[in-house]
């Protein structure tokens, strides 16, 4: 976590953006401080989800929505693999993190035409995740998309 702490100095969660006191009405409400998680979501700079749960799915579609915030979507598996790799020696820590980086340079969250596969409703794109239906209508100078 250092060097993640290092290279994001601004990285927050609801835990570090309000006093405990202010937390404790919450805590004995899952959906109320999930709601809280989806806040922070929504407004960060960068959204990377740790998980692709429903909750991650519906803060990427609605980051896109807001005009493409950054989503960093995670390769997981790639991951996995390259800190095996750093940890066991293999690679150095900048061999590590180019490969992550080239990886995910094109895992951001940008506007994708929304995969419908007739017939096979759970093949296709989660609407949640790519509301393009919705996307094509937004107007405004930070909000796009090509159809």
């Amino acid at each position: 976590m250092t060097s993640l702490k290092e290279a994001f100095p601004n990285l927050v969660k609801k835990d570090t953006l309000l006093e405990p006191s202010e937390l404790d009405p919450f805590r004995n409400h899952s959906n109320q401080m999930a709601a809280l998680d989806y806040y922070v979501s929504i407004e960060s700079d960068i959204f990377v989800p740790t998980y692709r749960g429903n909750m991650a799915k519906l803060v990427e579609g609605h980051r896109r929505y807001l005009g493409f915030k950054k989503t960093i979507l995670l390769d997981t598996k790639l991951v996995v693999k390259l800190i095996d790799q750093y940890k066991n020696g293999t690679i150095s820590w900048n061999q590590f993190s180019t490969s992550v980086k080239e990886a995910h340079e094109n895992h951001v969250g940008n506007p994708t035409t929304r995969l419908v596969v007739p017939g096979k409703p759970k093949e296709e794109d989660y609407f949640y995740t790519n509301p393009q239906e919705c996307l094509s209508i937004v107007d405004g100078p930070s909000h796009y998309i090509t159809s």
